[in-house]
């Protein structure tokens, strides 16, 4: 199986729309995970991942399985936090937090990182495990089991599938480090995804286990192709 993760267009998030320049990577987006087929479309409840995902849709006449748990209001509820100048920001994303997920001593926590004394009273761990309950859940629906002692996923009924699931960033790196097996302070820290890009996971079986490999991650060539800015969140062109 491949899995195609998009992380939704240029948007507004007030209200939750795509803008004009994240209406053309929908359909940027929507030539090239559609070149080869898809079997299955999966999409956020918010009306920014739906539109980024409705040029897919249209070309392969497919109807999307809309999947509430991947919709970003949910992460950010428990996932955020309250910056120097009191508003809300990702965790990820604020200095003093983003600084202690790099640090040894959270690395030496691996997987039971958020038993650090810093996010007592938070919302991490209980988001975390809410994340990875349900990609677990989800996995299992494609023939996938999670298997803790083998590190991997036991192949119940492996498949040829390609599948697509159109999200988001915030929530998207907490389910890729679940789904990859990678604490998820490590991996927000040293990986992100932009708007529109593709991330491509392939669950390659090897006598009977399936251990996730990443072929790309955020990959933008969609946007070059038809000559839209490349722009890492709009600030950095790459």
């Amino acid at each position: 199986m491949l899995l195609y993760y998009v992380r939704h267009g240029d948007p507004t998030y007030n209200p939750d729309q795509l803008t004009p320049l994240g209406r053309r990577q929908a359909e940027a987006i929507g030539h090239r995970v559609t070149q080869h087929g898809l079997d299955e479309i999966y999409v956020s409840s918010s009306n920014r991942a739906k539109e980024t995902a409705m040029p897919a849709c249209e070309m392969l006449k497919m109807q999307p399985v809309e999947l509430d748990w991947t919709n970003e209001h949910y992460a950010w509820e428990q996932l955020s936090v309250i910056d120097a100048n009191g508003r809300f920001t990702w965790g990820f994303s604020e200095p003093k937090v983003r600084n202690l997920f790099a640090s040894e001593e959270i690395a030496r926590l691996r997987f039971e990182w958020y038993k650090h004394p810093f996010f007592e009273g938070t919302q991490f761990e209980a988001g975390i495990k809410r994340i990875q309950k349900e990609t677990y859940a989800f996995l299992k629906t494609q023939g996938y089991v999670w298997d803790p002692e083998r590190g991997g996923y036991t192949a119940e009924f492996p498949n040829e599938k390609r599948i697509a699931m159109f999200a988001h960033q915030g929530f998207g790196l907490a389910f890729l480090s679940v789904l990859m097996n990678i604490p998820y302070p490590q991996f927000c820290v040293h990986f992100d995804m932009s708007h529109s890009d593709l991330t491509v996971i392939d669950f390659e079986e090897m006598n009977g286990l399936v251990v996730p490999k990443m072929l790309m991650l955020s990959n933008d060539s969609h946007l070059y192709r038809d000559g839209l800015p490349t722009r890492y969140h709009n600030k950095i062109y790459i």
